[in-house]
């Protein structure tokens, strides 16, 4: 109904929008892709050949087969059949099996004892952080961290975003007056155990504005 209304009024202000009818021509070209698309009772996750221009125009709109789709099929003390698991074959979908009731008694457990339970069960990480990882998969973002003494906090950025976005998804006046960004790895801060210690071992890098952000990169903004 979306798709069909603002089809309806692109030929509306078509008549009487001389001045913007190059984008309202290009906006139509993508809503009668995707309204043939719903017309043949198919997502729009599926669609071929949408660009990120394309996305762009029809941003506002909402349309929630557009969205990623992560379903979770709980299956008790036992996960659901591979077949099933493998059946939903659109793309950006995910379909995932959990041992909801399992895990759920696993996570009363002390800290120490979840593990071995796990392994026990065959489960390789607790469903709520598999759910949160391939979420931000199907989103197509990922986390950076800055540490201070009193604070370590996680940013959420696009796969792909250069370090000076992420100085401004900080505050925007980190991406205006960026100079160098001082990056460690995730990795290198668990083994050695302190930003001291990373400094000492050389494994603190500085970065320019085109470097591309690593998924648990520890950033601190040098900027004017």
């Amino acid at each position: 109904i979306t798709v069909e209304n603002r089809l309806a009024r692109i030929e509306e202000e078509w008549r009487k929008k001389a001045d913007q009818r190059r984008q309202l021509e290009a906006e139509r070209a993508v809503l009668a892709q995707m309204h043939a698309q719903l017309e043949a009772e198919k997502p729009l996750r599926d669609l071929d050949g949408l660009t990120p221009d394309d996305l762009r125009l029809v941003r506002g709109y909402g349309l929630l087969t557009l969205k990623p789709m992560l379903i979770l099929l709980n299956g008790g003390e036992d996960l659901p059949p591979i077949d099933l698991l493998q059946a939903y074959t659109h793309r950006k979908t995910v379909v995932v099996g959990l041992q909801g009731k399992l895990e759920a008694e696993i996570a009363q457990l002390a800290p120490e004892d979840r593990r071995a339970f796990l392994d026990e069960y065959g489960i390789p990480e607790p469903g709520s952080a598999r759910v949160i990882r391939l979420s931000y998969d199907l989103l197509g973002i990922q986390s950076f961290f800055t540490v201070g003494e009193d604070e370590v906090r996680a940013w959420s950025v696009p796969v792909g975003a250069t370090a000076v976005e992420a100085a401004g998804v900080i505050h925007t006046d980190l991406a205006r007056g960026f100079i160098r960004a001082e990056v460690t790895a995730y990795d290198d801060l668990v083994t050695l155990g302190s930003m001291k210690a990373v400094k000492a071992a050389g494994r603190q890098r500085l970065e320019g504005k085109t470097y591309v952000v690593q998924d648990g990169d520890i950033i601190n903004v040098r900027f004017n």
